[in-house]
């Protein structure tokens, strides 16, 4: 969605035959987009924000109900704050210029050059906000990274990366400790000479999503959150593969038996361009606990709010567009990721087959 705002004084013949048709083709574009969905729709929880930025609390959750005696109160049970997360709004601007020699020559409609414009400029916003999202994840082992020379914050709420090995858990009344959401080892390769190797993946998965289900909450009891998406790079053909096979094969892949695929059917894959990794790697999420636990978190502040004038020295007709959201991790217990390799990564754990 957009928010278009009427500048005055807008006399000349010419710009007020473009005006509504430009302004109609921003709209158009705008909801074919809006349909088509992206990274951000998909995979990220889309809120609304009125305020400088969002913080997001973690807490603790309610104990079970506790048996009581006829006529007996019931017991006050109480959560605990063990950590927030704070997401600031980022400002982003672009301008079209639409010139005046166009506009003159434009006798009838609108000159093909100047829709392109309109198109691009449209499809630009919402590159911007599908190419943030999809970065936020592709570096979710960094701390932060510079998109458009802007650094954008990847912490969840215990300071520590969105993938971390060393993510803590617990409150200040009750015992604490860690675990790990960022894993290492065979995804889809085996041995040193790395030969490629399908049969591998399915025992990956099987492992990765013990993990999620396993994941403490701060009371130190698992969270029970079933894995149900996989994310992985636009650039990885192989992995793409054994993937898209392995989820989409009723039966047991590579083997001469019938066994039946329990992969089968139970995971949505997402393909993201704009990841452009180096090496074969994936994460691997669940998308109940992304929104129960406020996971990957999109705040629109202002939506792209489109301006237009006349620049008096030169004649053009200047379109100008504003819109400011964040970009954030709530918390850290909803993703996993998974990096094919024969060696530790930092702040990675082996993954256990």
């Amino acid at each position: 969605m957009f928010i278009y705002s009427k500048s005055s004084g807008l006399n000349n013949a010419a710009i007020g035959k473009l005006e509504t048709p430009i302004k109609m083709i921003i709209e158009h574009e705008s909801t074919l987009l809006e349909q088509q969905g992206g990274p951000c729709s998909w995979l990220f929880n889309v809120e609304k924000s009125n305020k400088f930025g969002e913080t997001i609390i973690n807490q603790t959750a309610f104990d079970v109900f506790k048996p009581t005696d006829e006529g007996a109160a019931a017991e006050t049970d109480t959560v605990i704050e063990s950590g927030k997360k704070f997401i600031e709004h980022v400002q982003f601007t672009k301008e079209f210029v639409i010139t005046a020699e166009m506009m003159e020559d434009a006798a009838y409609g609108v000159a093909p050059e100047a829709k392109r414009r309109a198109q691009y400029f449209t499809r630009a916003y919402y590159k911007t906000i599908n190419k943030l999202c999809t970065d936020a994840l592709a570096n979710g082992a960094l701390a932060s990274f510079a998109f458009a020379g802007k650094d954008i914050d990847t912490t969840a709420f215990d300071g520590k990366p969105l993938f971390h090995n060393k993510h803590t858990w617990g409150h200040s009344t009750k015992e604490s400790g860690e675990q790990s959401n960022y894993y290492y080892g065979d995804l889809i390769n085996t041995g040193t000479a790395r030969a490629f190797d399908a049969a591998v993946f399915p025992e990956a998965l099987y492992a990765l999503s013990d993990k999620v289900r396993n994941m403490l909450d701060e009371n130190g009891e698992p969270l029970g959150y079933t894995a149900d998406t996989l994310v992985i790079p636009g650039n990885r053909p192989k992995l793409e593969k054994v993937v898209k096979t392995v989820c989409g094969s009723e039966k047991i892949t590579g083997s001469g038996n019938n066994d039946i695929n329990l992969h089968f059917g139970n995971w949505n894959v997402v393909v993201l361009p704009y990841w452009q990794a180096t090496d074969d790697r994936m994460i691997v999420m669940s998308s109940e606990a992304n929104k129960n636990l406020a996971g990957n978190m999109f705040f629109n502040r202002v939506p792209l709010t489109v301006n237009n004038w006349v620049d008096y020295q030169t004649g053009n007709y200047i379109w100008n567009g504003r819109c400011r959201f964040g970009v954030g991790f709530g918390s850290y217990k909803h993703a996993i990721l998974m990096v094919d390799a024969a060696s530790a990564i930092t702040n990675a754990d082996k993954l256990a087959v």
